[in-house]
């Protein structure tokens, strides 16, 4: 751990660290009110994604694409051998002094990769994040809303001036086994994919630019991982 400890307030936020890490984490975060406050935010953002309670864009968004840096460390546990003579004994200590060395080695480039990893995605979603906010503190931002026929709703948050536009998606439920949720801008009456939810998901906030052409937003069922146009009838549409 370093001064790059503070990348990991996603995957803290989003219980995506080892207990290892979690444990260091923690520690940072008693002598780091900043990330405290972060780390907070966080949980409160998924949160409200969660429960589909909200009605009005959540003021922090973070992608929860932190899996990789979530590797479980295993230690295989060892038996205690007979004492050896004191040749083997010396020649063991020193394979296990080469191995410790190596060890710590593959250690601090694994360590890094994941801080690299965990930096990575803390960036992608600070991009993310200040493009939502731009689109929100538009001046001349419009929210319009339509309910799913499956249950839930969607939201579109757009503005013309920062030709963007958020869709925000609470469903009620996830589709059944094998089908997803698909989000579509339609421009000249041509749909255009915007992305497809993972299985079992009910819930997403995608930024989209190049709003400013599109006359709806729509929501189908699409079956898993998503079509390269609609093959459902919509289940939302929202006209802009």
């Amino acid at each position: 751990m370093s001064a790059d400890i503070h990348s990991l307030v996603g995957p803290y936020a989003l219980d995506a660290l080892d207990d290892i890490d979690r444990a260091a984490f923690e520690r940072h975060l008693r002598e780091c009110e900043p990330c405290r406050l972060e780390a907070d935010d966080l949980r409160e953002t998924a949160a409200r994604l969660a429960d589909g309670a909200w009605s009005v864009p959540p003021p922090r968004l973070r992608e929860n694409v932190l899996a990789a840096v979530a590797d479980t460390r295993q230690i295989p546990v060892a038996t205690r051998p007979a004492r050896p003579p004191r040749r083997l004994r010396l020649m063991a200590a020193a394979v296990v002094l080469v191995a410790a060395a190596g060890a710590a080695a593959v250690t601090y480039v694994v360590q890094d990769q994941r801080v690299r990893r965990a930096e990575a995605v803390a960036d992608r979603a600070q991009d993310r994040e200040s493009r939502i906010r731009a689109v929100l503190a538009a001046p001349d931002l419009v929210v319009r809303e339509e309910p799913l026929n499956s249950g839930g709703r969607v939201t579109v948050a757009s503005s013309a001036l920062r030709n963007a536009g958020v869709i925000m998606l609470a469903a009620s439920d996830a589709p059944a086994a094998g089908s997803v949720y698909q989000l579509w801008t339609i421009r000249g009456g041509s749909p255009s994919s915007e992305g497809a939810l993972a299985d079992g998901q009910s819930a997403a906030v995608q930024v989209v630019q190049g709003m400013s052409d599109a006359s709806a937003v729509g929501v189908t069922v699409e079956p898993s991982p998503g079509s390269a146009k609609p093959t459902a009838p919509l289940d939302a549409l929202v006209e802009l």
